[in-house]
């Protein structure tokens, strides 16, 4: 979880192959009007993102009732929104790429979205509850490498007392 540009797809997708599970980049289930307002620089709002966050709470719980476990990019800013997928998917652990604004709107500058303007990250920062230490995940620094922050995910996932 995170803003845009802190790393969820490329983490997301190599912590997936170092498991051997599948990856789903949360942004490809955001239907279109989503997608539609967010190209015109449009922040989405609650009322928008919670379908988007239904399906990706089913799409986890029944990939772990398969027996399945994944990985899944998905900015998940708010609390409320990471308890919407947990109320699903009680067992989700979340990892919070963590990175201020600065470095981030640095990276998105070197990047293009086909949907997400770097005009919106600002929006993001706004919203954006940091995970806490009661809820079942934990942080990461951005400032690695994504070697480095997928080694710490490893590390830290195989230790249930790190991640709650």
């Amino acid at each position: 979880m995170g803003v845009s540009g802190s790393g969820k797809s490329t983490t997301g997708s190599k912590l997936a192959g170092e498991f051997g599970v599948e990856f789903i980049d949360g942004d490809d289930l955001h239907p279109a009007a989503n997608r539609e307002k967010m190209a015109a620089g449009v922040p989405l709002d609650d009322e928008d993102r919670a379908p988007w966050l239904d399906t990706i709470a089913r799409r986890i719980a029944d990939e772990l009732a398969a027996g399945h476990p994944i990985v899944v990019a998905c900015s998940a800013l708010k609390r409320t929104y990471r308890d919407r997928i947990a109320a699903l998917a009680p067992t989700t652990v979340f990892v919070h790429l963590d990175g201020g604004s600065d470095l981030i709107a640095e990276r998105q500058r070197g990047r293009v979205h086909e949907y997400m303007p770097t005009s919106l990250l600002a929006s993001q920062f706004d919203v954006l509850e940091p995970l806490e230490p009661d809820e079942h995940g934990f942080r990461v620094d951005v400032r690695r490498t994504p070697a480095e922050i997928v080694d710490e995910v490893r590390r830290r996932l195989a230790s249930p007392v790190e991640h709650g």
